[in-house]
C-alpha cells in the first residue's frame, strides 16, 4: 500500500483510505469526492456471516447490513492495521423478504419479477475500523417503487444490461440502465448506490482524517 499522494488540505492520513469491497461504484463514488483510495475487498463469506448474525438475533435489514459492514472491514483492518478502513454492504428487503445478488440470469429475471410493481426498500451501511477496532458506523435507507414489468421487458433489459446486473442486490443499478425499472425513488442518491457517503465523509472529519 503506497503513501497518500492527496493534498494535505484534503485527507490528513499518511495512507489511502482502504476501502474493503470491491464495488466499483462505492469506489468510483470516494474518488470524486477527492479521497485517495487503495481497495482491498474483505475476504468473508458474507452469507456465512449473515447466518451468524440471524443467529445471534440480528434479523432486520439495517442490522443485518450494518453487521456486515463492521465484519468486512475488521477483516481488512486486522490485515491492514495502519490504515483508516472502511467497510460497507446493502441489503434489499421487499414484503418482509430479504434479496442478495443474483447468482446468474435466471435468478435476475426471477428476482426483478418478484419486485414488479412492488415497493422495496435499500439499506446501505458503513463501518469505519482503525488497528483492528471499529471507530465509527452509520445507515441509511431509500425506499424503491419498480413499476409493473412484462417478462419480455425483462429479458430485453438484462440483454441490454448484461453482467452488470448480477453486481448489485436487487440485480439492477440505478445510475445506469436500471433507471428504466423503476416508477419512483424516496431517497438518498448515493444510498441508492451502496453507500451513505455524506455520512462516511462526515464520520472521517470526525477522526479528524478528512479536512473540514
Amino acid at each position: 500500500m503506497a503513501l497518500s499522494t492527496a493534498s494535505p488540505l484534503l485527507w490528513r492520513h499518511p495512507w489511502p483510505l482502504l476501502l474493503a469491497s470491491g464495488s466499483t461504484a462505492r469506489a468510483a463514488m470516494l474518488r470524486s469526492a477527492g479521497l485517495p483510495i487503495t481497495v482491498e475487498p474483505a475476504r468473508i463469506d458474507e452469507r456465512d456471516a449473515e447466518s451468524r448474525l440471524i443467529r445471534q438475533g440480528e434479523a432486520s435489514p439495517g442490522g443485518l447490513a450494518a453487521g456486515l459492514a463492521r465484519a468486512k472491514a475488521l477483516e481488512v483492518s486486522a490485515r491492514n492495521p495502519a490504515a483508516i478502513v472502511l467497510g460497507a454492504d446493502q441489503t434489499l428487503s421487499c414484503e418482509g423478504a430479504a434479496f442478495h445478488k443474483p447468482v446468474d440470469r435466471q435468478a435476475a429475471v426471477s428476482q426483478i419479477m418478484r419486485l414488479s410493481g412492488r415497493s422495496h426498500e435499500l439499506t446501505s451501511a458503513f463501518a469505519i475500523a482503525g488497528a483492528g477496532r471499529i471507530v465509527a458506523t452509520g445507515a441509511a435507507s431509500a425506499r424503491m417503487v419498480m413499476r409493473p414489468l412484462s417478462a419480455a421487458f425483462v429479458e430485453t433489459y438484462l440483454d441490454m444490461a448484461g453482467p452488470a446486473a448480477l453486481s448489485s442486490v436487487g440485480g439492477y443499478q440505478l445510475e445506469g440502465l436500471g433507471v428504466q425499472l423503476f416508477e419512483s425513488v424516496d431517497g438518498d442518491h448515493f444510498t441508492i448506490l451502496g453507500l451513505p457517503l455524506l455520512m462516511v465523509l462526515e464520520s472521517l472529519r470526525r477522526l479528524d482524517v478528512l479536512a473540514g
